[in-house]
């Protein structure tokens, strides 16, 4: 700010009462009625920012000129409080091409898309100092991955298939990316976008990118896993080919439940090319990972595939929450992927010795498994109807099913509510003194739809009802038992319309006469 002027119109030469003018000398200033200008500042929309403050002692003998540099604070709601691209706040004047600059605006510029460099995005040191928020910084869904230069880079294709490196990566969003990038032989070791050091040399924050992985991949497609994944590998030219460019990419960050990167780590392809290859395809991939979590797979993308399970989770703090994979109960402690499972058939056919038996609900697959209950005169109602329900239903039910295989807990409206229904049977045990309900089976109905083109149809689920089914117990004489059966089911329904091709309307023809066209008749 302090070698900002706007005043400053004249080379060489001092402006009148301008005093912010460096060609101006200590005679010139004394000769000042007032300061033309006399407060400087970089830009007025930015909260927070230094002012150059010019003013004239005419107490002194001769005028002196006084020069301070302030903290001026901007009291607008409105104010970027924050910039990193401070280019982005003024127009510049573009470069006239001649033929010196020619070749160097046609690589700027000459692709179907382009933007400004990623090495001259700053921050702003005076409203934001990165390494203070560096243990603190928290991330919400969506929001770009900062590193210490400027955005962790997931290049993308935008308009054609070439690369392009602008693309910042969004936290908690999951992607995967293919492009193609021109190459040459010759000048491979000096395209940043194929060497390893492009990709893991700026820090997310306080957290350095590892290696997790290195794999080598031929000139004939034959991949090998690399032992040692802590040694760079610098893109070389060795006998005619050039070596160690990367073709692919992977990230996988581990986040906290508060939105803190904790660690991120690195996956990567090399491979060679020779003289005749002028591009090569280079894909890349970001995943992410809560901390003490194991990561849900998916079941399609988008729609389902039959044979995957379907997910379902529940609904903490107002949205749904893919806790884990749907099937119908839960058992934590002999689940070991700590997924929703439905009862599964033993062998002895004991139902309370197969509490601990589960098999997961696979999507366009219809099941049906059951086992029986021995009942006695000794039996409660009450722990009896509780261990039924957590037998059917497990003892934490889902309260969601996701639309589609890869449906993400943001999106609150890929999930379905599961309804829950009711029935009661005509029969009646002679069991209990007093009538006692209790479950004996639990029936689950998916109904789904073929969603999207007719080429290439993907199944989403609209709806998912569980109902419970009960039955009437009476007292049984001492020392008499009946064996009850509990049986567990899931039906998949196609509610799918049938398809019906679809035509563009015939176009009308809206012709106006003229108001005189039937004159003198009418």
């Amino acid at each position: 700010v302090a070698k900002l002027c706007v005043c400053d119109l004249l080379v060489a030469q001092c402006d009148v009462n301008c005093c912010c003018d460096p060609d101006c000398s200590a005679a010139d200033v004394s000769l000042f009625t007032t300061c033309s200008v006399p407060i400087v500042t970089g830009d007025s929309r930015l909260c927070s920012q230094k002012a150059a403050i010019y003013s004239l002692d005419v107490e002194a003998n001769p005028p002196e000129r006084i020069f301070k540099l302030i903290d001026q604070v901007n009291p607008s709601v409105f104010c970027i409080h924050a910039t990193n691209y401070k280019q982005a706040l003024s127009f510049s004047s573009p470069e006239m091409p001649t033929s010196e600059n020619f070749d160097q605006l046609l690589k700027q510029f000459g692709s179907a898309s382009f933007s400004a460099e990623p090495d001259s995005w700053n921050m702003n040191t005076d409203a934001q100092n990165p390494s203070d928020v560096n243990e603190t910084y928290s991330y919400e869904y969506g929001v770009p991955i900062q590193t210490v230069d400027a955005f962790l880079r997931l290049p993308s294709p935008v308009v054609s298939s070439w690369c392009s490196d602008a693309n910042p990566a969004g936290f908690l969003v999951n992607q995967a990316t293919k492009c193609i990038r021109s190459v040459s032989v010759e000048k491979c070791g000096n395209i940043q976008a194929v060497s390893m050091l492009f990709y893991i040399n700026s820090s997310i924050l306080a957290v350095n990118i590892t290696v997790q992985s290195i794999v080598v991949q031929s000139l004939n497609g034959m991949r090998n896993l690399l032992n040692g994944s802590d040694v760079l590998r610098l893109p070389m030219i060795l006998d005619e080919l050039c070596i160690n460019i990367v073709l692919g990419v992977s990230y996988h960050i581990t986040y906290t439940d508060t939105g803190e990167i904790i660690e991120a780590a690195a996956s990567f392809v090399l491979g060679a090319i020779n003289k005749e290859a002028l591009s090569i395809q280079q894909s890349f991939e970001i995943s992410f990972t809560q901390v003490n979590t194991k990561p849900v797979p998916l079941s399609g993308n988008p729609g389902y595939v039959v044979g995957l399970p379907v997910r379902a989770g529940f609904r903490p703090q107002g949205y749904p929450f893919p806790d884990e994979i749907l099937f119908a109960a839960l058992v934590l402690n002999t689940n070991k992927y700590s997924q929703l499972t439905i009862l599964q058939s033993t062998s002895n056919q004991d139902c309370l010795a197969a509490q601990g038996a589960r098999t997961p609900i696979l999507f366009g697959y219809n099941m049906i498994s059951g086992c029986k209950l021995r009942i006695t005169a000794a039996m409660k109602c009450q722990p009896l109807t509780q261990t039924l329900l957590d037998l059917l239903k497990g003892q934490s039910f889902p309260e969601y099913v996701a639309s589609f295989g890869n449906s993400q807990a943001q999106d609150v409206l890929d999930w379905v509510p599961i309804t829950h229904l009711h029935t009661s049977e005509q029969r009646i045990y002679n069991t209990f003194q007093s009538s006692c309900q209790i479950p004996v089976s639990l029936e689950i109905e998916v109904k789904w739809t073929k969603y999207g083109s007719l080429v290439n149809p993907q199944a989403r689920i609209v709806n998912v009802t569980a109902t419970i089914t009960t039955t009437t117990l009476k007292q049984l004489p001492s020392g008499r038992e009946r064996t009850i059966p509990i049986t567990s089911s899931v039906v998949f329904t196609d509610i799918s319309s049938p398809a019906e091709p679809g035509y563009k309307a015939w176009p009308t023809i809206n012709a106006k006469l003229p108001f005189d066209f039937f004159f003198p008749f009418v």
